[in-house]
């Protein structure tokens, strides 16, 4: 494997549910395979509605009853930067990824792509549970696991 530190920068919003929620599946997956030191991860949102704030409490109650802690996770908001920081930046929604190509010059260099792209079938779109219930962040958490651990995969291949 290539010895350089890939980092994986995942975006929704407001950076407070589903981004989070993917942050923290995808670095549940990179530790299962003892890739610490080698994948990097981070999560930011299109808009600045919630910079500096923790990830709903919904996020990390499921992230929770999946043995992983995003509490410590902070929003920010995206910047063009990240397209030059990250190499692979990976948005929850159509919306989101054309934010993300506003800013995309030929100088920037990160993958940009859609979470569910990863997998072969079902939705295109992570949906936003933010106004719904709980039921909402449990789908998040299956639809971002499933593709975290396939998006990983794909990463361990082109390295």
């Amino acid at each position: 494997m290539n010895k350089e530190v890939t980092r994986v920068l995942f975006v929704c919003l407001g950076n407070i549910c589903r981004s989070p929620l993917a942050e923290g599946a995808f670095q549940m997956h990179v530790k299962a395979r003892g890739l610490e030191t080698e994948i990097q991860t981070d999560s930011a949102g299109t808009s600045g509605y919630h910079v500096g704030e923790a990830p709903d409490k919904r996020s990390q109650a499921v992230a929770a009853k999946h043995g992983v802690d995003i509490s410590g996770q902070r929003s920010r908001q995206f910047i063009a930067e990240d397209l030059t920081d990250f190499h692979y930046v990976i948005a929850m929604d159509q919306a989101n990824l054309d934010d993300i190509h506003q800013l995309k010059t030929a100088a920037l260099h990160a993958s940009t792509s859609l979470m569910l792209s990863e997998l072969a079938e079902g939705p295109r779109e992570v949906p936003d549970p933010y106004y719904g219930g709980t039921q909402g962040f449990d789908l998040v958490w299956s639809m971002v696991d499933d593709a975290c651990a396939a998006l990983l995969d794909r990463i361990v291949r082109e390295r």
